[in-house]
């Protein structure tokens, strides 16, 4: 056994140590001069070398002046550095909910302008594509796409006089809170602290609401959206519904059809039936009048004993033909026997 092994694993082991202690010295020196770096911005040299350059030059200084930062001091700088980290995640939490709120504003918009579109065209397909087209020539009347098209420019004159009208008069809203802030202002009624956290307290109560709002919003497209899956499924429905509803039809209709043929069929047969009868009553009525005919039973019933008469004779045909075949050849089986002997 190599006495060099245990000896190798021991500096493997202390080459392993110093590392992982080097590097939360790294991680210490990092922490160090981004809290320098944020405290204390001349003290950390900005140079061409990097965050690599000023870590050497740091830690060439804490050498030179012999300085060791405590216990307590790594802790405070620790936590200052977790609560700037902290505070940097908030903020960055709150600018992107505003660019979330923003964004989603901007959709809510998109898909109010496209439904205002898709709605545009349907009404300009209907109207005009279809509706303004003439039925001999295949064209479409000029004078129904003008009417059109200006009915349309005055809508939007009305839209935009509305939308000035609602302008001019949040301008004088705020003209209005402006001279009431500037009086404020020259008869010195200054607004304190609590005024502005008064404020502030209104105004997330106010974001609150609009979040409120646009969630309920939200619902209420997904429940329109869910409505309109409804209302589909029961078109189809419906329309499933009429087409057997149609083909119901046109069975009763045929069943009708069938119904009545069948009646006249049935009054068809009681009519022969009865015709029958009369001829029945008739011919027994002749039948008991002339007594000395024979009766059809009588005729039928020796109609039946003949025919089985001759089938009892060409049995009997049949079985002398058979037995006369049998004595011909005993007779020849006979004669052989005779000659053999």
């Amino acid at each position: 056994m190599d006495p060099t092994l245990p000896e190798q694993q021991v500096l493997e082991g202390e080459l392993e140590d110093l590392l992982r202690f080097n590097e939360t010295l790294m991680r210490e020196n990092e922490l160090f001069e981004s809290h320098l770096q944020r405290t204390v911005p001349s003290f950390v040299p900005d140079d061409d070398d990097g965050t690599r350059g000023g870590r050497k030059k740091s830690v060439t200084i804490k050498k030179t002046q012999h300085l060791l930062l405590t216990t307590e001091q790594k802790y405070d700088i620790a936590v200052q550095e977790m609560e700037e980290v902290r505070d940097e995640i908030e903020r960055t939490k709150s600018n992107s909910e505003k660019l979330l709120d923003s964004l989603r504003a901007s959709m809510e918009e998109c898909d109010v302008r496209i439904a205002e579109i898709k709605k545009d065209a349907y009404e300009f397909k209907r109207d005009i594509v279809t509706g303004a087209e003439n039925f001999r020539t295949g064209k479409t009347i000029a004078e129904k796409a003008v009417r059109y098209m200006e009915e349309k420019l005055r809508a939007k004159g009305a839209m935009a006089e509305k939308l000035r009208l609602k302008n001019m008069t949040l301008k004088s809203q705020i003209q209005k809170m402006e001279g009431q802030l500037q009086q404020k202002e020259d008869m010195g009624e200054v607004l304190h602290v609590i005024d502005f956290d008064q404020l502030k307290i209104e105004n997330q109560q106010y974001l609150e609401k609009i979040e409120e709002r646009n969630n309920e919003l939200l619902r209420l497209k997904l429940t329109t959206g869910n409505t309109v899956q409804v209302l589909n499924t029961l078109k189809h429905k419906l329309n499933t519904l009429t087409s057997e509803s149609e083909w119901l039809k046109r069975e009763t209709t045929q069943r009708k059809d069938a119904l009545a043929k069948i009646g006249e069929e049935i009054t068809r047969v009681e009519q022969e039936k009865e015709q029958a009868a009369r001829t029945e009553r008739k011919l027994r009525r002749e039948t008991e009048s002339d007594s000395k005919m024979p009766q059809v039973l009588d005729y039928v019933q020796q109609k039946a004993e003949m025919y089985e008469l001759e089938r009892q004779a060409a049995s009997w045909t049949r079985k002398v033909e058979i037995a006369e075949m049998e004595a011909k050849r005993y007779k020849r089986l006979a004669a052989q026997q005779a000659i053999a002997s």
